[in-house]
Order: structure tokens, then sequence, then C-alpha cells
């Protein structure tokens, strides 16, 4: 988890002003409940991070306070484990969605890239030729000596320098043209 998402929860478990202790890897952290929390598993001298049993959470090691006890924050257990139940749905629905926002792009790319005359290239970054005729779900590719090339378009992506490519190198497409 980036350490910018932890800020908020970092500002709701500071711990009233009290002399913070140096928080040892293996101590128990307690809540505000008097409950453990759960053991500190690494500390950096700025960041602490705690293993509640559920998530691995890293906060400032001011936000820690002292007591006979040792480590406490001003949270519970459930409490702490809700906001990073929350800052993980967070974090998977914005990873979702930029994924979906890839995927859509790649699909837009690819379309606009599937047109009669474009230039493809294998995996291999070798020339296979250019888009002769759009053949329903088929993409028919001439190649030199006039050479007919099927295969079908969830083959091809367009890759990062814009060049439509076919998920296959020029020896993967030579041998199925002869027949191995």
């Amino acid at each position: 988890m980036k350490l910018g998402k932890v800020l908020l929860a970092a500002a709701a478990v500071a711990a009233a002003p009290i002399s913070a202790q140096a928080q040892e890897v293996g101590d128990t952290v307690m809540g505000n409940d008097d409950a453990p929390i759960g053991q500190i598993i690494a500390n950096d001298g700025t960041n602490v991070t705690i293993d509640t049993g559920t998530y691995q959470v890293p906060l400032p090691a001011n936000s820690f306070g002292t007591s006979e006890a040792g480590p406490t924050l001003n949270i519970t257990k459930t409490a702490l484990e809700e906001m990073m139940a929350a800052q993980v749905a967070q974090q998977e629905a914005a990873a979702a969605e930029a994924q979906a926002a890839a995927e859509a792009a790649q699909a837009e790319a690819l379309a606009a890239a599937l047109v009669v005359g474009t230039p493809v290239i294998t995996r291999d970054a070798q020339s296979l030729g250019m888009i002769d005729e759009l053949a329903g779900e088929n993409v028919v590719i001439k190649g030199e000596g006039e050479q007919l090339v099927t295969l079908p378009s969830n083959l091809f992506w367009v890759d990062d320098a814009g060049s439509l490519t076919v998920l296959a190198t020029l020896e993967q497409i030579q041998a199925a043209l002869n027949g191995g």
C-alpha cells in the first residue's frame, strides 16, 4: 500500500501526545480498548508496520503512544482493519477501472488499425505484409510474393509504438502455413 494512502489512517489513529517509545519489531501494539491490535513486523524509524493477522498496516512512527503494556494506538483493531479494508477496496476498484480503460483504449486502437493497407509485424518484429482484406473475424494479410495469410482478428494488438502486431512469431506463422 502506498504511504500516501496511509496518511488518512494515520490521522485517525494518532495517539494523544504521550512521549512515544521506540517501537521494537516483535512488540504487540495495543488498541484504545486495551485489546491487542497486532505485532510490529517492521520499523525503519519513520514508519512502523503492524501485522493485524488480516493486514500489514504501515503507519508513521509518531502515530504511536505508550503505556505499561507497550506501544499503543488510539483505535481498535476492528476499526483499523475496517479502514484498511476500505482502502484496499478503493485501490482494487481504481486498478480495475484503470485496467478497463487500458483495455478499451487497446480495443479502440486495434479497431482503428484493422483496415486494408495497414502494415502488420510479427511478435518478433518481422514484417508479415499488409492487410489485404477483412473477412468477418479474420484478417487476410498479403505478404511477400503475394502470399496470403489469414489470421483471426483476436491475434492482433497495437504495440506501444502504434504498430499493428500479430501475437505470433514469423517462424510460428510459417510453420502453421506449412502444416507444422
